[in-house]
């Protein structure tokens, strides 16, 4: 098939999910910065880092982080290492490798974040779709991800 022939369907359903994320995302932010917390990106760098239990080294982080690109990551890193959110250090036996991990002012942020997003997550997203809705656009949305490399 040509690449110019993209059929309709699929077309409004590219559509709908950009829109979709979009308006969620949004929603979070204007709920964030409501309460007086930072953005929804400082949440998405944050939590695979407390979620490892350890610190990461950069690329992990970059393969977690679902909100920036890389550039704007290294930027974001830096922001939180001035906020006291994470630290960075050089990985071990790597002089060119960088590890980051969360400090406990980053869990507290955490913390103090998470109601808020799960309030908007809840009333823009779960209570719009039963059980098995979820789980089917999970699935579908999961064909669209690539495999973990390994």
């Amino acid at each position: 098939m040509a690449t110019r022939s993209i059929p309709k369907g699929h077309l409004e359903a590219w559509g709908s999910l950009l829109a979709a994320q979009a308006t969620l995302v949004d929603a979070v932010e204007e709920a964030l910065a409501s309460a007086g917390l930072p953005p929804i990106a400082w949440y998405d760098v944050l939590w695979p880092l407390r979620r490892a239990g350890r610190p990461l080294r950069m690329g992990e982080l970059s393969a977690e982080v679902f909100t920036i690109g890389r550039t704007g990551l290294t930027r974001l890193v830096d922001r939180l290492e001035t906020a006291g959110a994470l630290t960075r250090a050089p990985a071990p036996g790597d002089r060119r490798g960088v590890e980051v991990a969360i400090t406990p002012e980053g869990a507290r942020l955490l913390r103090a974040m998470w109601p808020v997003y799960a309030g908007v997550l809840r009333t823009r997203f779960v209570d719009l779709l039963d059980d098995h809705e979820a789980e089917t656009l999970a699935d579908l949305l999961g064909r669209l991800r690539p495999a973990p490399p390994g």
